[in-house]
């Protein structure tokens, strides 16, 4: 049976080491669902986070295959309980003068921020949780969505008790 998990990798900042994580899955045939990546407070690590999907197997597969690589200084998992995990989403929409209060509404719902308006679209900000911004942009349905960047899910878990490095 197969499920998400969400990966936080703490690796050395130096260059090629997105390339060398990112590789590791595609030499395997894994997919990669998200990543997203970052300098951490100390300047020598950076951040990754890595959503995939697979079976037990595969999964303890990829842990085992991260851990080899020379780069990788810390893996956790971030369990949906005991993790904050979140995206960002910008959204252009089409919208007349007319049909802007309407997707201003939707926004205001979501508590998304309208970040640019010109005289026939508008870009909104969100950041949640996927559930949430899935749901948003379901119910821009009727709207014409003319660009959509997504972010991918970064996150950290909950508490100070495991934190191992910044």
């Amino acid at each position: 049976m197969e499920h998400k998990k969400v990966l936080s990798i703490l690796v050395d900042n130096t260059t090629g080491v997105l390339s060398r994580v990112s590789g590791l899955f595609s030499r395997r045939g894994y997919n990669i669902d998200s990543i997203t990546a970052g300098e951490t407070m100390d300047p020598r690590y950076t951040r990754m986070t890595i959503v995939v999907n697979g079976d037990d197997q595969v999964l303890e597969q990829i842990h085992k295959q991260l851990n080899k690589l020379v780069d990788v200084v810390d893996i956790k998992e971030l369990e949906e309980n005991h993790s904050v995990c979140r995206e960002l989403v910008l959204v252009k929409i089409r919208c007349s003068a007319a049909e802007r209060q309407a997707v201003i509404a939707i926004a205001d719902i979501f508590r998304a921020n309208i970040v640019d308006v010109s005289k026939d679209s508008l870009i909104v900000e969100m950041t949640g949780a996927q559930s949430k911004i899935d749901a948003f942009i379901r119910l821009l349905d009727g709207h014409e969505i003319l660009e959509l960047a997504r972010t991918g899910i970064t996150g950290l878990s909950r508490g100070s008790d495991d934190v191992r490095f910044l």
